[in-house]
């Protein structure tokens, strides 16, 4: 495989899911059949196009899914997804605020904060971490476009709702190295992630395909006989246990969308406050409304999964020297943490 094939492969974007269109109804709406309501609304569409769409799970309402003779009322909100990717060339520049964390030529690493898209799609067309990079990059060069780097330099990217480091490229030699380091997978990625549940083995590997759940779209699932998906390997190791739930290293020697969470949610630990795979619920701990209140309190702190790219090393695209940075733990995760070894201290579990 040559270097353009190896960047095309990099810039693969088959495996996620776009906000299409966002509807938010009037306090005042009446009831009325959401296919109906979707084609007052969409120009082009047919109902049995939006029926196929529901039929696709690709339609939620108030995040839920739902069938085809639902009626929508007042404030809900309406999603309509599509797996086809938004035009990645058109990147509106905006001055946001970067968490820059290293920077020089050829390179810059961000620490990319929760809530912040990495990337444009038709739901968030703005207000990401590449329309940031996009303004970054004109101020010290105004001939940089999306034609002349590329994605302005997007190589690899963490979820919305997980903190930490991502490496971007300043111009497309750099890009393309990088591409090709991260398809060798010889890039260095240690995660922090705090789990449901008191892990069994001091450390482990988790192998198994991730791929989209073939029923529900929005969601990723682990397939262990490598029927569906693709290739996809966990390394993990416990860093501390809290009887409840368990701090965890996680080093990612593959990168597929919602890798972490879904294998460690495959392994019966799915990532404290997850709301995407169940971990947004007890799944381990007593009855009693004391320690209910504990979790609420935690959830009310970190209010997103407790997942962060602590650490990155690569080959720097232009010296040719192994790089490494390493970024504290965000304050949220940080905070819940040490709620938890606190509780455990004074209420040790004792089942």
């Amino acid at each position: 495989m040559n270097e353009e094939e190896i960047y095309t492969e990099q810039q693969d974007t088959s495996d996620e899911l776009y906000q299409k269109f966002v509807f938010k109804t009037d306090p005042g709406q009446e009831a009325y059949r959401i296919d109906k309501f979707l084609m007052n609304r969409i120009e082009g569409a047919t109902r049995n196009k939006i029926q196929q769409a529901i039929h696709n799970k690709m339609v939620l309402v108030n995040g839920s899914e739902v069938k085809p003779n639902f009626k929508v009322k007042g404030n809900q909100e309406i999603v309509v997804f599509t797996d086809t990717a938004p035009d990645e060339n058109e990147i509106v520049p905006e001055n946001i605020p970067l968490n820059i964390f290293y920077e020089d030529e050829h390179i810059i690493v961000v620490n990319k904060a929760a809530g912040m898209v990495v990337h444009p799609g038709s739901g968030n067309p703005n207000g990401t971490l590449l329309n940031a990079m996009a303004w970054h990059l004109q101020q010290q060069n105004a001939a940089i476009n999306a034609e002349t780097l590329p994605r302005f330099g997007m190589v690899h990217r963490i979820d919305k709702n997980t903190t930490g480091l991502l490496v971007l490229a300043k111009t497309e030699l750099a890009m393309r190295n990088l591409a090709k380091q991260f398809f060798d997978h010889t890039v260095d990625r240690k995660y922090m992630a705090l789990v449901w549940g008191d892990v069994a083995e001091d450390e482990g590997t988790i192998v198994a395909h991730v791929g989209r759940n073939l029923r529900f779209r929005k969601l990723f699932e682990a397939y262990p006989e490598g029927d569906h998906g693709k290739e996809a390997v966990t390394h993990y190791k416990v860093l501390e246990r809290f009887g409840y739930v368990t701090l965890v290293q996680c080093i990612l020697e593959t990168g597929r969308t919602h890798q972490i969470r879904v294998h460690m949610k495959h392994l019966g630990h799915p990532l404290f406050n997850d709301d995407f795979y169940g971990g947004d619920r007890i799944i381990k701990g007593t009855v009693y409304a004391k320690y209910k209140q504990f979790v609420d309190n935690c959830f009310a702190i970190c209010p997103r999964q407790a997942l962060h790219a602590k650490t990155l090393g690569f080959t720097h695209p232009a010296t040719g020297e192994r790089v490494f940075f390493e970024s504290d733990l965000a304050a949220d995760m940080e905070e819940v943490i040490e709620k938890w070894r606190r509780y455990t201290t004074a209420y040790r579990p004792t089942e």
